[in-house]
């Protein structure tokens, strides 16, 4: 004999009317692409002072050819150390390359004095990208005040001296700056990017959790009336053919709510779903007790609630022998208690099918959603019941249900 539901592994649910969640539009937001436009410029900028400072100077032409080698070489350096890899490369190959800047950066200022004091500020913002934080700001700050030496030694004033010191701390600071703002930008297009991929397989999700709530219910309420409707053909052509009318009801509106689904749009309501799931459990032949007390729910609460009971309706039919059941539906103190308990179930069946209902799952994530909760309980005798409670009006939601622990298994039913 079958059990009485098959509980899964479930993906994050959303709740009917739910609106689904879309990247946010920042208006005006530059493409990764022109942040490291801009961040290659300012660098380019940076060095030409540098050419035109030497090109200024008397320098004979080996040694100009030389320094603009140099350049060349503490361009490309900085290059590398501005992109986002290289602070993913192995530690001594991060120390190679910043040590090789050093050197390209430190031995031409004994040839060109203060003139190549401006590329120590593509070091000290190399610094500052690589290096781990409690020694970043110390090395770049010791490279700042290693510039006051060369123009010191040519005997410039201390206005000159300070600028130099001043301007390589300031290029470092700009070189970090940009650096990191081209990193920034990439970031938030990738999370775009990752954000409208998520809203896309959420609302896949929403409209096959929606389809399984609807089709599950309807179409075993369809199979029963069917077959009741086969069996009383011969004997009842009267009222096999009330049933005739019920099962076109039941099929337009699995029809509308399968419209409605596509959506978006659907709702619920408890209170006539109760009649109705008393109704398809009577052409079962279930006996069946009802109770209703119910006052003004929230849409949402409503909706929810009335999805259990479909869940639980059809659960009844298709996996158990149930002879009684019991629907209750009480709300006291602010809250609302909806009970589904019936009798017929194997406890020891397990259904090992790869298509077994994933049902409860998902209702237990929706219920949280109303700050709800759901529990099922299996008794002696074969009995088994299932109780959704949730306040009447739940508070407005700030932010999407937390979704976590979603793939704990449930107690078996």
């Amino acid at each position: 004999m079958p059990r009485h539901d098959e509980i899964d592994t479930a993906p994050p649910a959303t709740v009917p009317g739910e609106a689904t969640s879309h990247p946010p539009h920042v208006p005006d937001l530059p493409a990764p692409r022109l942040a490291r436009v801009i961040l290659t410029a300012a660098l380019i900028s940076y060095l030409s002072v540098t050419v035109l400072n030497l090109v200024g100077t008397d320098l004979p032409a080996p040694s100009l050819l030389t320094s603009l080698v140099c350049l060349i070489l503490i361009f490309a350096l900085q290059l590398r150390h501005s992109g986002a890899s290289v602070r993913r490369a192995p530690v001594r190959h991060r120390a190679l390359t910043l040590g090789a800047q050093a050197l390209l950066t430190y031995l031409p200022i004994a040839v060109f004095h203060s003139q190549w004091g401006a590329m120590a500020g593509f070091l000290a913002g190399s610094l500052l990208l690589l290096l781990p934080g409690r020694w970043a700001w110390p090395a770049y700050g010791f490279v700042g005040l290693t510039m006051l030496v060369p123009p010191t030694l040519d005997g410039l004033s201390l206005v000159e001296t300070v600028y130099l010191a001043q301007s390589t701390l300031l290029t470092g600071l700009v070189v970090y700056g940009l650096t990191r703002m081209a990193e920034l930008v990439q970031a938030l297009h990738d999370t775009r990017s990752q954000l409208a991929g998520l809203a896309v397989a959420r609302e896949r999700l929403r409209f096959a959790r929606d389809l399984h709530d609807l089709l599950g219910y309807s179409l075993s309420a369809i199979t029963l009336k069917s077959e009741l409707i086969h069996r009383l053909i011969p004997v009842q052509p009267r009222r096999a053919m009330e049933e005739v009318s019920e099962v076109l009801s039941i099929s337009r509106q699995s029809l509308a709510d399968v419209r409605a689904v596509s959506s978006g749009l659907r709702s619920m309501s408890l209170e006539p779903e109760m009649r109705s799931a008393q109704s398809v459990l009577e052409a079962a032949d279930v006996e069946v007790r009802l109770e209703i007390r119910l006052g003004p729910l929230g849409q949402e609460v409503d909706s929810v609630l009335a999805a259990v009971l479909r869940e639980a309706v059809t659960n009844v039919l298709r996996h158990s022998r149930a002879g009684t059941c019991v629907l209750t539906a009480v709300q006291e103190e602010g809250r609302v208690r909806l009970s589904v308990s019936n009798d017929g179930v194997d406890p020891s069946y397990r259904d090992q099918s790869p298509h077994s209902g994933r049902g409860l799952g998902n209702l237990r994530a929706r219920l949280r959603s109303t700050h709800g909760t759901l529990t099922v309980t299996r008794g002696l005798g074969g009995t088994f019941e299932l109780v959704a409670e949730a306040p009447a009006q739940p508070p407005r939601r700030l932010a999407a249900p937390d979704d976590a622990g979603l793939g704990a298994q449930e107690p078996a039913a």
